[in-house]
């Protein structure tokens, strides 16, 4: 083997080797990102839950017109609100779960 030949062969293993390390990587970050997706969209449904129910309690009769329950509800609707701003990333786990929804429907059981 010439030198030519064993540098290209040193760089080839390298590349090889820096590629599968970009791919494990990539992999890793996927994963965690699908993970912190999924805990976005459980905390937004929290907040949601929250929000109806404190509606809820609002329009009883006892509590109607009640300031400090009104600005609690105020206050868990402008925090959903806020949320709002990080659909893209909750976004990810809804169009997973909706494409699993419609592939188990399709299925004949």
């Amino acid at each position: 083997m010439s030198n030519l030949e064993i540098i290209l062969a040193i760089i080839l293993l390298i590349s090889i080797g820096l590629n599968v390390g970009l791919v494990y990587y990539a992999r890793v970050a996927i994963i965690r990102l699908l993970s912190i997706s999924e805990e976005m969209h459980d905390f937004k449904m929290m907040v949601d839950a929250l929000a109806t129910h404190l509606e809820s309690v609002y329009e009883l009769e006892m509590f109607y017109g009640d300031e400090t329950l009104g600005g609690l509800m105020e206050h868990a609707k402008s925090f959903n609100e806020q949320l709002e701003t990080f659909e893209y990333i909750y976004g990810l786990i809804e169009e997973d779960a909706e494409e699993e929804i419609d592939t188990d429907e399709e299925e004949p059981s």
